[in-house]
């Protein structure tokens, strides 16, 4: 089991957080104008680069709050944890 530490509530399970996806990605302004190619792109295809990556998690079984955290995903490692910028 991960341990987060959330910003706001301290260290916690993994299992209380939802993984929200890569904190670089963004959503397009109009979605209706995209074709449907584009738009399964944009939700579906993700960098999944192995290594350090920034990413969105959600405590969804506590404080319900967004945030971001600088993780090896290979490792699990977790460098840094921040409040989001935001979600969009």
């Amino acid at each position: 089991m991960m341990l987060v530490s959330c910003p706001w509530c301290g260290p916690r399970n993994e299992d209380e957080f939802t993984w929200g996806g890569e904190a670089s990605r963004v959503r397009p302004d109009d979605p209706s104008k995209l074709t449907d190619g584009q738009w399964a792109a944009y939700m579906y295809n993700n960098d999944n680069r192995k290594g350090w990556v920034i990413e969105r998690w959600w405590h969804a079984r506590g404080c319900e709050q967004w945030f971001e955290i600088h993780r090896n995903n290979v490792t699990h490692e977790i460098a840094s944890i921040g409040p989001d910028r935001e979600v969009s």
